[in-house]
């Protein structure tokens, strides 16, 4: 039986969640077995109270994601009712005259943690894997089974911001502190402290009465109409368009909701709006977008979806990191805070102090968040060692080199280093650019030998692209991803040509924006319509981030070792712009406070020289400047699709948006094509072909899929 239903001798019933599949999640089944549930309930006799909880090691996961990516304009109305339908019967749940107490025993996120609000008290499990939240917008979605409003109405406006907005996820000891919940108690005590409490309170109206249902309930904080919270919605609103560029929708939706919950209307109502607002979400393109990507491509991606299948799971034991400049003093921080032992190695030992401090640093600040204790923090410093002697890396099993990005420096360090690491040991080289086939030629053993590109600051972002080289062995590739999940990167696999697939595309829309100031656009106009496209910066703001010099030298040293032909450049007068700045301007990039901007303490302006490549009657349609941009980046993907240097989609659009800033409402640069349409892509391919040049032709690989109507996937 789905919901396992079971009275004890206290008159006590309790309701065990117990659904077909891995996880309970509200799909087809849950609202027939939840008002069957119920109607039990209600008709019971002499109840004392109700516990809802789940046999499950997640409490419950939440809406079901397949059925809702498959809503149509036609299914909204159907959506709705069904939405309606789930809420009704939690009303029903809210309002019976005996307490219900949610027995939180794992994660309750989303719907799960909605099914909790609907309980008079909470009381969550202290276990590790536990999350308490409402994620729904980081997945293009809002709270639409009541959560959005119930949450409101709970902690109030500002409070409850946090975690409608942004889809906050927290332990049970911040979910209890935020009031979220009431009590955190062991696995072990969770039933019984439920019963305990339910039987503490018979009596008491209080103890069965939703805060919305109490009379003379006043929100926290006030209304939406307050003189505090009208400014606070204001600026809400403000700052989700900076951070969205207006191009998602649920975080608005989700403010609205708030807003009118929050005063404007009476709870039921409220309710109801809610589930309107919500229906009416799931069939934009947006939303269907992040689903697609941000739950299934993920899902795809960290399950080892490329990860070659027939390799045992293996975990690295002792870490050796050569370098301990920006790229492996953040690796080795990753790396301890999995756990890891990690040799720091330099070329002397006060760099390699330097590289460890890196990490302490980073600890002290989460102790002074009160998120480590110092024992933790102590605990974690211990597990690096800081050397200059290359002995001590020796029983490794694997090694990462993360020097300087020069062919010859990554060959002396192999060679120095290369025998010193454990039996069966792999080596991994950090680089973004320079072919690993190429490096690993000079390897001993060239089948142990793979690319590691992180990406910077490593703490912070979550991508990590290995790279296989033509010798590099499926065994070492699985490790190597088996290592990034350990360290909690997301992995992608990618073919070793020029450039990989994160250099390679961030490039092509870097390069076509600067070929559009040399065309004769206003850069400003440039660099805002980029970012307008939904990507986290302009494209030459990001150029002036990169470093022009870097861009400039990395295509020098492509073009000497053969890797690029100069004849066969597509932009040749944004390779000519970015090599003037650098070699007859001296703007090297924001580092010197030199690029397309002039960087000063108080911000940067467009650097005024910047004029003498504007041509007036030049100007092109923001529609052309912003296609151009994106369409670039797009084209490239597919070609590294078509060229293997891809293994799936998954990887192409999760890598997408986690390294290169691929806009997040559409899914990744793939999934854009399939949103956009298979066909009006091709089209326009052929248009902005005809008007700026062969880069944008369509692909076989894209005319392929669009003859046979076969969306990317």
């Amino acid at each position: 039986m789905a919901f396992a239903y079971k009275k004890d001798a206290n008159d006590i019933v309790t309701v065990t969640m117990d659904m077909d599949g891995p996880v309970n999640a509200m799909n087809d089944a849950f609202l027939p077995q939840f008002r069957e549930a119920v109607d039990k309930i209600e008709a019971e006799d002499d109840l004392k109270g109700v516990i809802w909880t789940s046999a499950k090691e997640t409490f419950f996961a939440g809406g079901d994601l397949n059925m809702l990516k498959s809503i149509t304009p036609d299914g909204v109305e159907a959506l709705f009712e069904n939405v309606e339908g789930t809420k009704a019967v939690m009303r029903r749940l809210e309002k019976l005259p005996v307490p219900v107490v949610a027995a939180i025993n794992g994660a309750a996120l989303g719907g799960g943690y909605e099914i909790c609000l609907a309980c008079n008290y909470r009381i969550a499990a202290k276990n590790p894997k536990t999350k308490i939240g409402l994620p729904e917008v980081t997945l293009g979605l809002l709270p639409g089974g009541g959560g959005t409003v119930r949450l409101t109405w709970l902690l109030g406006l500002e409070a409850a911001m946090p975690f409608l907005l942004e889809g906050r996820q927290v332990n049970p000891q911040k979910a209890l502190a935020a009031g979220l919940i009431h009590e955190v108690v062991t696995p072990d005590q969770l039933l019984d402290r439920a019963k305990e409490y339910i039987l503490s309170v018979q009596g008491d109206e209080a103890a069965v009465t939703q805060p919305w249902d109490t009379k003379g309930y006043k929100i926290p904080g006030g209304p939406s109409a307050s003189p505090k919270n009208a400014p606070r919605i204001a600026g809400a609103a403000a700052m989700l368009f900076k951070k969205t560029k207006g191009l998602m929708p649920a975080p608005t939706r989700i403010l609205d909701i708030m807003t009118e919950a929050a005063g404007r209307v009476d709870f039921d109502t409220a309710q109801r709006y809610e589930s309107r607002r919500f229906a009416s979400l799931t069939p934009l393109a947006p939303t269907k977008n992040m689903i697609e990507t941000l739950f299934f491509g993920m899902n795809k991606v960290n399950g080892g979806a490329s990860r070659p299948q027939d390799v045992p799971r293996s975990k690295v034991e002792r870490l050796g990191i050569l370098g301990a400049g920006m790229m492996g003093q953040g690796i080795t921080y990753s790396a301890a805070m999995a756990g890891i032992p990690v040799v720091l190695k330099d070329m002397t030992l006060e760099a390699a102090e330097r590289g460890k401090a890196y990490t302490e640093m980073l600890l002290n600040k989460r102790v002074d968040k009160g998120r480590m204790t110092a024992e933790k923090r102590d605990a974690m410093l211990a597990l690096i060692t800081p050397t200059d002697k290359a002995e001590e890396v020796k029983g490794c099993d694997l090694i990462i080199e993360a020097v300087f990005e020069k062919i010859d420096i990554k060959n002396a360090v192999l060679a120095e280093h290369e025998e010193l690491l454990a039996d069966g040991g792999f080596w991994g080289s950090n680089t973004s650019t320079l072919p690993i086939t190429r490096l690993a030629g000079e390897a001993g053993k060239p089948e142990n030998f793979v690319g590691l590109h992180f990406f910077s600051p490593v703490d912070k972002m979550p991508l990590l692209e290995i790279i296989a080289g033509d010798m590099t062995s499926d065994e070492t590739l699985a490790r190597a991803f088996d290592f990034a999940r350990q360290i909690k990167k997301t992995p992608i696999i990618v073919g070793d040509k020029t450039g990989f697939y994160t250099s390679r595309t961030i490039g092509t829309k870097m390069l076509e924006a600067a070929q559009l100031v040399a065309e004769g656009q206003d850069p400003l106009r440039v660099d805002n319509l980029s970012r307008l496209t939904g990507m986290p910066t302009g494209m030459l703001s990001l150029l002036d981030e990169v470093q022009l010099k870097l861009v400039d030298d990395i295509y020098n040293t492509q073009v000497q070792m053969g890797l690029q032909d100069p004849t066969e450049e597509v932009t040749p007068e944004a390779r000519k712009l970015v090599r003037e700045l650098v070699a007859e301007h001296d703007r090297p990039g924001r580092a010197a406070g030199k690029g397309f901007y002039d960087y000063t303490a108080a911000g940067k302006e467009i650097w005024p020289g910047l004029a003498a490549w504007r041509k007036e009657g030049s100007d092109l349609p923001d529609q052309d400047i912003q296609d151009r941009i994106m369409f670039r980046a797009i084209l490239e993907t597919l070609r590294c699709l078509e060229e293997g240097v891809l293994r799936s989609v998954a990887d192409g659009n999760v890598g997408s948006i986690l390294g290169i800033g691929a806009p997040v409402h559409t899914g990744g640069y793939i999934q854009f094509v399939n949103t956009y349409g298979l066909d009006r892509f091709v089209a326009r391919c052929e248009e902005l072909s005809s008007k700026y040049g062969d880069r944008f032709a369509p692909p076989d690989i894209l005319k392929k899929h669009a003859a046979d109507q076969l969306e990317f996937c």
